[in-house]
């Protein structure tokens, strides 16, 4: 088969949108596996475009795998894994890795936290002994952990506390939608938790979820899976496994029963609604069709939810979507779709859900027509290959795909997966995840309106008075 590179994939794609899936050919990512014996998984994606690599290093641990009454410890954690070792202390790796040419990075999601760095070739040794280094063990010491207990607080405080409407679209409504705990506390973290995290916590948690078994290493660009296979037995090859404890059964079933939250916001200038539904299990034969759907939706202006209910009817401000914190591909438990959307104060929470419910029932009834249907798969495979293309990007779509479906070239079936959704696959997934029983909606106002709303209900009696 003929392959095509990203930017000519991209060309034909836009050209011939409504044939893509007869005429075109598809970019087929190199994807080479090997498993060491220590465990460690290693991903190799060559590509000899440009002399840089992409590195990902994501271990099997996030906000849902946390020890209870340790909310925000896999975020805590993140931030300890850059405090350094005895072999490179607290500043050597970014200082090693912006010096080479390279940045790096790091996340915590509810399945995985993820380490990035990309770098010229050249560099690709450093960067794989920094790694396997903090692998193997960190400077642990009261110091580190109370600095890090302290940034953690203040990056709290900066992006939840002191933000309009402080992350409620995917911190609350994810409270309020789960029934476990595992899915349903604060993975930020709350400051008593935080604070009570002791020295042995943290060293137990390295020795329980940072071992090499727990652990996925990608790289993509400018390196054979030959080499990559070779400098990952070199450097990690001889860290030993280690037990990783069971996961909870974290595991719930769609809701039964519609939940309303209203909420005060004292910096926010307009009000904001979050209406949020379960998801399907990843490897669901409807998780293909809920992508689908949910881009038809609220992806982009030319989305059903952004022209009904900011062009069309006027009601809000912007209409956004989220998965989670992750992609629509990239959980292995339950997550949310959640439209997002600030509303205009000449209105309220009960009219922008109506009108959202009669765009979702149009397509219960009506499905989709197919020009619509091929506009949102080729805006989605656009998007799809346009996020591969950096190899810091793709070596971190690799590893967490390995880590989630335990195959990194689920990478190249996806976009057959998205070409294959029906009008029909859109309708059942309408009819049977956005439906109000399965709908989490928090009503986010600033807290004059809501101040103001009592006095105005009151105001008819007191005038009759």
């Amino acid at each position: 088969m003929k392959l095509l590179r990203p930017a000519a994939w991209l060309s034909t794609l836009l050209i011939a949108a409504p044939a893509f899936a007869a005429d075109a050919d598809r970019w087929t990512i190199p994807v080479a596996t090997k498993t060491l014996d220590n465990g460690l998984t290693v991903v190799v994606s060559e590509d000899r475009s440009a002399p840089v690599v992409g590195v990902s290093v994501v271990y099997g641990i996030g906000m849902r795998l946390e020890p209870r009454n340790r909310t925000g410890f896999a975020h805590l954690f993140e931030h300890l894994m850059f405090e350094g070792s005895a072999n490179a202390p607290e500043g050597v790796f970014d200082r090693v890795i912006t010096g080479g040419g390279g940045r790096n990075n790091g996340s915590t999601r509810a399945d995985f936290t993820n380490y990035i760095e990309i770098a010229p070739s050249s560099a690709i040794e450093p960067i794989l002994w920094l790694e396997a280094d903090r692998m193997r063990m960190l400077d642990f010491s009261e110091s580190t952990l109370k600095n890090q207990q302290d940034v953690v607080k203040e990056e709290i405080r900066n992006n939840v506390q002191n933000q309009p409407y402080g992350g409620f679209m995917w911190i609350d409504i994810g409270m309020q939608a789960f029934q476990k705990w595992e899915n349903n506390h604060d993975g930020y973290g709350s400051f008593e938790d935080l604070e009570a995290a002791s020295l042995d916590d943290v060293k137990a948690f390295h020795r329980d979820f940072y071992g090499p078994n727990n652990a996925i290493l990608s790289l993509a660009g400018d390196i054979s899976p030959e080499e990559g296979f070779a400098l990952a037995e070199k450097y990690f090859g001889d860290i030993a496994r280690r037990p990783t404890p069971p996961a909870p059964d974290f595991s719930e079933g769609l809701n039964t029963q519609e939940k309303r939250i209203t909420q005060g916001d004292k910096l926010a200038q307009v009000p904001a609604i979050a209406a949020a539904w379960k998801m399907p299990d990843r490897g669901s034969p409807d998780q293909a069709p809920m992508a689908v759907l949910g881009a038809l939706l609220a992806n982009g202006d030319a989305s059903r939810l952004y022209q009904g209910l900011v062009k069309g009817r006027e009601l809000a401000l912007n209409v956004d979507s989220l998965y989670g914190l992750t992609s629509e591909w990239e959980y292995d438990g339950p997550t949310l779709f959640t439209v997002f959307a600030l509303y205009k104060p000449t209105t309220d929470a009960d009219a922008v859900l109506a009108a959202i419910d009669e765009e979702i029932a149009k397509v219960v009834a009506e499905g989709v027509d197919d020009a619509t249907l091929a506009r949102v798969k080729t805006r989605m495979l656009a998007d799809w290959y346009n996020g591969l293309e950096s190899f810091i990007s793709r070596a971190d779509a690799l590893a967490k795909l390995q880590l989630m479906w335990d195959d990194a070239a689920v990478v190249n079936r996806i976009p057959g997966w998205i070409d294959a959704v029906t009008s029909a696959d859109v309708q059942r997934a309408a009819r049977t995840y956005l439906t109000r029983d399965n709908r989490t909606v928090i009503d986010r106002r600033p807290e004059a309106m809501l101040q103001a709303a009592p006095a105005a209900a009151a105001a008819p009696a007191e005038n009759q008075d």
